[in-house]
């Protein structure tokens, strides 16, 4: 019997955790393969590929990000193999059984609620004819209409399942994709958007058999791992083993990113990970989502703002960990003013990262379920994002997504970092004023329409900012130069400005007969004048310093071999009457 497990993955440096503990707890007795894809992959593509396997059983790993592609490609296989065994499992199918069956009853045979290990083997070893279904636990199926549910079994003791990471087949693509870890499954909070919120509990697997699979992992040539739990250090012991390994026998090179609840991290904890862990090795992603109170206790979410600041912002000093943290748009009672208070709240917090979503009402959770509560309207497919509710119009989430779109291009990307905490912090009122302006000016302009390179992002600001801000153009204008230079790791041929008819000669002459005027960082470079000339770029413009535009020079010099720029900055000034 011929199994093929198989899963779209959103991108291609993904990989899919749940069919390989399938794969695990079943290869003993069975022939298993299994078949990644992403969402982006045509159709046909991925069921000619299924159909050269010629299973006998195939088993999909369904999620809201790949739901709608994997019933076409389920569609079409039915169409071409019309006796092969179609099994359906993960979270997007999990919490409505009754309505997949009736939806895909021409297309899919059985889905697996839950836990699929024990489930998925046995469902083996009834196409297998050694059992009945009678005795298949948590699996449901449609025949002549009616519906038949088998009870799921108990949580599986996850000290026993074998390891998901030790296939000979996975090894010569460790290096190129993310490695998905988990070292427990269960969430003890109860956050109503959630589907973490239905199981009750946290279980935890064996830490020496976590500990020899990283061993294995990076010996094997995995570089970045995501830890998949929901709240990892929601036990501090357990995290602070698990960090002190990282740290102690991590190869150089990895970077290890989890989710952390900000609000209950011990400042020990934190200040331990200042102290001993290497820059760059970890990553935190946290979920704050809220700062409204209300907002929190109506989807059951107990956050201390200030202990999470506190997490953030001993992190962030720290300097050692980089911080993604999370907001959703279109909880219950949070309006276009508290959402903005949210938004500023934690943009203050200045994360590496700030993901602005919006709210998904994800089968099973307790907002789905009480949707009326807030009059909430939302999509009919997945993935079930909301499009209002009694507290926010479809037009203002459409602006806040103008927020979202322009968050993510000039903060997240970190081009122009300098620029924005300008024009953040002293010209428009709030951070996200110059967001939604700045993303209404984007969207109206046409520009969500059309693609960009890196100088559009630069000529459309600047675009905006000369609208918008005129009074702030000459020092936003030298702010986003400097930005543009120093992230270069090599010398730019075209600038965004474009060619000026400035002849700078008599500086360079100057800086050659007295390189101390650009700083004794500079001075120390000793470039002779073909290295100067080669591998600098300089520009002049209006600088604000003490809140008085200086009239500046803006020198950016190119290591030749090491890809960095260093930047240097001197009033005009200090060279006019040496030029004279």
């Amino acid at each position: 019997m011929k199994t093929v497990l198989a899963s779209l993955n959103a991108k291609y440096i993904h990989t899919n955790l749940a069919i390989r503990y399938l794969k695990a707890a079943a290869e003993n007795e069975y022939d298993i393969e299994l078949a990644e894809y992403t969402i982006n992959d045509p159709i046909l593509n991925i069921t000619g590929d299924l159909y050269a396997k010629k299973p006998d059983v195939i088993g999909f790993s369904c999620y809201i990000w790949n739901i709608e592609e994997t019933i076409q490609v389920i569609g079409m296989l039915k169409k071409i193999l019309p006796d092969v065994k179609v099994i359906l499992g993960g979270p997007e199918v999990t919490y409505d059984v009754h309505y997949w069956l009736n939806r895909l009853q021409d297309h899919a045979d059985f889905i697996v609620i839950g836990e699929g290990e024990k489930t998925f083997k046995e469902l083996l070893d009834y196409f297998s004819g050694t059992i009945e279904f009678s005795d298949v636990h948590g699996a449901a199926s449609l025949l002549e209409g009616k519906m038949h549910l088998r009870p799921q079994p108990a949580k599986a003791d996850l000290k026993t399942l074998p390891s998901p990471f030790r296939f000979e087949e996975d090894q010569s693509s460790l290096g190129k994709r993310i490695t998905y870890i988990e070292t427990s499954r269960g969430c003890p909070f109860q956050c109503q958007f959630c589907l973490s919120s239905i199981e009750v509990g946290v279980r935890y697997f064996d830490r020496e058999a976590v500990k020899a699979d990283i061993r294995y992992l990076m010996e094997n040539g995995a570089r970045v791992f995501k830890f998949v739990d929901r709240t990892f250090n929601i036990s501090r012991s357990y995290a602070m083993e698990m960090f002190e390994f990282l740290i102690e026998e991590h190869v150089p090179g990895t970077v290890f990113q989890f989710e952390i609840t900000g609000d209950i991290m011990r400042p020990e904890v934190i200040q331990y990970l200042n102290d001993h862990a290497p820059a760059g090795l970890f990553r935190f992603e946290i979920g704050v989502q809220s700062t409204n109170d209300h907002t929190n206790e109506l989807v059951k979410r107990k956050q201390n703002f200030e202990k999470l600041k506190r997490t953030v912002t001993m992190v962030r000093d720290g300097g050692k960990i980089a911080q993604h943290l999370d907001l959703i748009a279109g909880l219950p009672e949070e309006n276009y003013a508290s959402f903005k208070q949210t938004f500023n709240d934690v943009y203050e917090l200045e994360p590496e990262e700030l993901q602005l979503g919006f709210l998904k009402m994800l089968r099973g959770t307790g907002l789905r379920i009480n949707a009326a509560d807030h009059d909430y309207i939302y999509m009919d497919h997945a993935p079930y994002e909301i499009l209002s509710n009694n507290q926010l119009t479809f037009d203002e989430i459409l602006r806040i997504k103008q927020v979202e779109d322009v968050l993510e291009k000039y903060w997240n990307d970190h081009r122009l970092d300098e620029t924005i905490a300008y024009l953040t912090g002293e010209v428009f009122d709030t951070p996200f004023d110059f967001y939604q302006d700045f993303g209404t000016y984007w969207d109206e302009s046409g520009w969500s329409r059309i693609g960009h390179q890196l100088e559009d992002l630069f000529k459309r600001l600047y675009q905006f900012i000369k609208a918008y801000k005129p009074e702030a153009l000459e020092n936003t204008t030298y702010l986003m130069k400097k930005d543009y230079l120093k992230n270069h790791k090599f010398k730019p041929r075209k600038a965004w400005w474009g060619k000026e008819d400035k002849n700078l000669s008599s500086v360079y002459d100057v800086l050659l007969t007295d390189p101390s005027i650009a700083g004794e960082a500079f001075s120390a470079l000793n470039l002779k004048q073909k290295e100067l000339y080669k591998h600098t770029v300089l520009e002049e413009g209006l600088k604000l310093t003490d809140g008085e535009p200086v009239s500046t020079y803006l020198l950016a010099y190119y290591h030749p071999k090491k890809g960095i720029a260093s930047i240097f900055e001197f009033p005009k000034t200090s060279v006019q009457h040496l030029i004279s």
